[in-house]
């Protein structure tokens, strides 16, 4: 392939990959950017196996064997896994990015070592991808394992943990360094395995309501490993779209730290400074108003203004259909109709827009928090739907407690409230919500999709 031509396409790809961030800033616009990034991804694959600076391309049918295998996982699984385990998939793809670039660094370090010694700025390219690239992996092999509740989702920490992970960290470091000083194998496998535990030892301590802050951070890391990687390779599409990730990555992470109120340090590490919560005294049972679906029609049918709240048991009851039935019928009623999006419903980032969006929600009648959050007074119904931490009091009341200083969606504003839920168990936080035993409170109990079935039916019969 003509060098021009190698270029002009690499440009190309740049282009489409800034093109489809913006396209997916916006829910109207995402399908549309994630489509534009797939084509780009596509193109910068193809054209590596053209690329005029290579002479010679070993393990070429390797590497086509490795792709085909890759998609013929990847489709199906992409395809059929739900939006419950969305969160899930995104981590380990993530972890996987991360891991990847660590390991193609590793390579190529043995490779340069074998010819001589590298030079000191592709040995701290390569230091600083298998540092950041394994620390990636191994965080979201945990993240995966929180979210798949397939260990504690409450933050894990022990006596001295705050001085192991210290300690680690100036392991890594230190290790880094020995590799940057003599070039040897040794250092650089005592690094990467230290890497991999503090990868571990940086996640445990970060409790289920932060992990997704937790997965935009990982992210961001994962794509600083592919530009740094990029170097080492000498590849302009490799930084370009590491760059653009990282960059992206890390003003999420911001602005979701700061939709939770919290700085990025206490998010990670908060769970060594917090203090132990109170039992309620005396552990007296407390009563809740629960209703049947002809109660909650009859409710909704003669309010004015209703707002509902998704959270995550809606995707797990796929209910996001049944809940726009609803809608559509209350609207049908004149009944003034939105949905409340706290920026961290959910288990990631954008989960119930993503989730709405699959029903067809139209996005005008999404409602981010900053915007819901006056309109609550004037609210006569709100419906929460598989929600519990996003609207929990705990978050302004309860100093120590895993959400204290998040904001929420004040739904207690509102004239009624009904909680959809299938039990009283705690939310994602682990901490009870108050607003459940509030007068103004009606729970309605059973799986969200059934109930709302219910529901529509009764609102249907008035």
């Amino acid at each position: 392939m003509n060098s021009n031509l190698y270029a002009l396409l690499g440009l190309g790809v740049a282009v489409s990959f800034v093109m489809a961030l913006k396209g997916l800033s916006a829910p109207k616009t995402a399908r549309r950017g994630n489509l534009i990034g797939a084509f780009g991804a596509t193109i910068a694959t193809v054209i590596v196996f053209f690329d005029p600076s290579s002479k010679e391309h070993h393990n070429t049918l390797l590497i086509i064997a490795a792709i085909a295998f890759g998609v013929l996982v990847g489709v199906p699984a992409a395809r059929k896994i739900q939006m419950t385990q969305m969160p899930q998939l995104v981590a380990l793809f993530n972890g996987v990015g991360g891991g990847a670039a660590a390991l193609v660094a590793i390579v190529e370090y043995l490779n340069l070592s074998a010819e001589g010694k590298p030079s000191t700025a592709n040995l701290i390219a390569t230091v600083f991808t298998v540092i950041v690239g394994s620390t990636s992996f191994s965080g979201s092999v945990i993240t995966f394992l929180k979210l798949q509740e397939l260990m504690t989702t409450r933050p894990v920490v022990f006596p001295g943990g705050r001085f192991v992970i210290a300690a680690t960290l100036a392991g890594v470091l230190a290790s880094g360094g020995w590799t940057i000083a003599s070039g040897g194998n040794t250092p650089l496998l005592v690094m990467g395995l230290l890497a991999l535990l503090f990868g571990v030892l940086f996640v445990l301590p970060v409790g289920g309501a932060d992990v997704p802050i937790v997965i935009s951070l990982l992210n961001a890391f994962t794509g600083l490993t592919v530009a740094a990687s990029g170097y080492v390779l000498q590849s302009t599409l490799l930084i370009v779209a590491g760059t653009l990730v990282g960059a992206s990555g890390t003003i999420l992470t911001r602005k979701m730290a700061e939709a939770m109120g919290r700085s990025l340090f206490g998010t990670l590490f908060g769970a060594f400074t917090a203090k132990p919560q109170a039992l309620v005294e005396g552990g007296e049972a407390r009563s809740v108003k629960s209703g049947s679906p002809d109660d909650v029609a009859i409710l909704l049918n003669y309010a004015q203004r209703v707002v509902i709240v998704p959270g995550f048991g809606l995707a797990v009851a796929q209910a996001q259909h049944t809940v726009r039935e609803l809608a559509d019928l209350l609207a049908a009623k004149g009944v003034e109709v939105a949905y409340g999006i706290h920026p961290v419903a959910g288990r990631m980032p954008g989960h119930m827009n993503v989730l709405l969006a699959e029903a067809n929600v139209p996005y005008e009648q999404l409602v981010e928090m900053e915007e819901i959050n006056p309109t609550f007074p004037q609210t006569d119904v709100v419906l929460v739907v598989g929600a519990n931490d996003v609207v929990n009091p705990a978050a302004k009341t309860t100093p120590g407690c895993p959400i204290y200083g998040m904001p929420i969606l004040d739904v207690a504003d509102a004239g009624n409230v009904i909680f959809l839920k299938r039990s009283m168990r705690p939310g994602f936080a682990g901490i009870e919500n108050d607003l459940l035993y509030d007068a103004k409170t009606t729970l309605l109990f059973g799986d969200a999709k059934d109930s709302l079935t219910k529901v529509v039916s009764a609102l249907k019969a008035l």
